[in-house]
């Protein structure tokens, strides 16, 4: 239980941290991710709630970087869901396979694509969808599994009902099972940026109308690209410049020149990772601004 804040602390130290990123191969100004103090796994244990004549029952994916970097998120997504109606089944111990995928391992994502449709085949149908956090896990199964699923026909009727969270919110709130009573009537404004997976096999308008939900909520999109971080690539030190370069596009110039007081949305966790390193803020995921909305 103690390991998270050893490490957290011990990719701080100096000495430590400088002969991690040269062993790793990272350049010397980009920061290490923190580890959660606790997985969401582990919290989830703790976390049982039953809603009663719930509005629908879904399954949440917690992708193997918001259960051990962000499970914070995790937890105000469980919350939120719950909060407005819905049972919430979470699935924690699997991971997507993005991380593979993004290496060019593809036997490697192939077995855990499998592993994945052979887990959801009999869960997932038209009474039971499945949501997801982390843009470029959950969308793996809209996208690659369906090339890479050996059972391409259960593949694709996983995909069909597996959405982002927020776009399953933006269903909700088109059907009025959620309303802007059930949220603050402070006056907030919010700059949201999109991730690029969220952007090819989905949009932005989920996140943006979910954001806009409360009644004095205004919300922009950033006219950005990429962030700049695109994975792991960000990290490696012969991509740092150009990793930054990117961001100094559009995206860190819009987060430098908004008021103070403006909140930084994005759902990506590496677009949150460049946010921090770029401009020093730290972005909020939709969905826990949404959370910290409720009343």
């Amino acid at each position: 239980s103690k390991a998270p804040g050893f490490y957290n602390t011990l990719f701080k130290t100096k000495f430590v941290a400088g002969f991690l990123k040269i062993a790793l191969g990272m350049h010397p100004k980009r920061s290490f991710p923190q580890l959660s103090k606790s997985s969401f796994s582990k919290q989830v244990k703790r976390l049982t709630f039953h809603v009663k004549n719930p509005k629908k029952e879904v399954y949440l994916f917690v992708d193997e970087f918001t259960n051990f970097l962000e499970s914070s998120i995790a937890v105000d997504a469980k919350f939120l869901l719950e909060k407005l109606g819905y049972n919430v089944h979470c699935v924690s111990d699997l991971e997507s396979g993005r991380s593979f995928l993004s290496k060019g391992f593809l036997e490697e994502a192939r077995t855990i694509a499998n592993n994945n449709v052979n887990y959801f085949k009999n869960i997932v149908n038209d009474d039971f969808c499945l949501l997801g956090i982390e843009p470029s896990a959950i969308l793996t199964f809209k996208d690659e599994y369906l090339k890479l699923a050996d059972n391409k026909t259960l593949a694709k009727s996983i995909a069909e009902r597996t959405f982002l969270i927020e776009e399953f919110i933006q269903k909700e709130i088109e059907l009025g099972n959620i309303t802007p009573e059930q949220f603050t009537t402070e006056i907030k404004s919010i700059k949201f940026h999109g991730h690029c997976y969220q952007k090819a096999l989905s949009n932005q308008k989920s996140s943006f109308d979910i954001l806009n939900l409360p009644k004095n909520y205004n919300v922009t999109i950033i006219p950005s690209g990429c962030c700049g971080m695109a994975g792991s690539f960000g990290y490696e030190k012969d991509k740092y410049d150009v990793s930054m370069q990117i961001g100094e596009q559009t995206l860190f110039p819009a987060i430098r020149k908004a008021p103070k007081d403006t909140i930084i949305a994005a759902n990506g966790t590496s677009c949150r990772h460049q946010i921090k390193d770029g401009t020093g803020v730290i972005a909020k995921h939709p969905i826990t601004i949404l959370k910290e909305a409720l009343v």
